[in-house]
């Protein structure tokens, strides 16, 4: 690979280092300075500082953030596509009264999320089965207590 000026800089910084601690003499050190700058690949000059502390330092490839502009873009979730699932998962507990505004949420979330493009559309059909679930359930417990009441009269 060829080298780079900055590639010549570092090995003569590492050359100056080495001189400076007293690893090499000044004849040596000016000519291997001007090997240096001389140089034309890298091999070249891992060798002219391989036998010093701070010699041939792998090159770590430059770390390089994603600018925010061309990172995916994650869609939010649809607030009343949460809110159907919660009320459809509350419908239990609450004997049914969630399930209508399971439903409504539902069916808002839904279009909601067709227009916008919005995450969340499994939690509003989550929240649309389990509140029609409980409506026609107590739908069809009315109807048999009416049922009952109209035959013993």
């Amino acid at each position: 690979m060829l080298a780079s000026h900055a590639d010549r800089e570092r090995a003569v910084d590492v050359l100056r280092a080495g001189y400076g601690e007293g690893r090499l003499e000044q004849p040596e050190f000016e000519k291997r300075v001007g090997r240096a700058y001389a140089a034309r690949t890298v091999g070249e000059l891992a060798l002219l500082v391989a036998d010093l502390p701070q010699g041939p330092v792998p090159h770590p490839a430059p770390v390089v953030s994603v600018p925010g502009t061309f990172l995916p873009v994650r869609p939010r979730t649809n607030g009343k596509a949460v809110g159907a699932a919660v009320c459809g998962g509350m419908c239990l507990v609450t004997f049914g009264l969630t399930g209508i505004p399971a439903v409504v949420l539902g069916h808002a979330a839904r279009a909601e999320i067709r227009r916008t493009g919005d995450a969340g559309d499994a939690l509003a059909l989550t929240g649309l089965v389990l509140g029609w679930l409980s409506t026609i359930g107590w739908a069809l417990i009315l109807t048999a207590m009416i049922v009952a009441a109209a035959a013993s009269a």
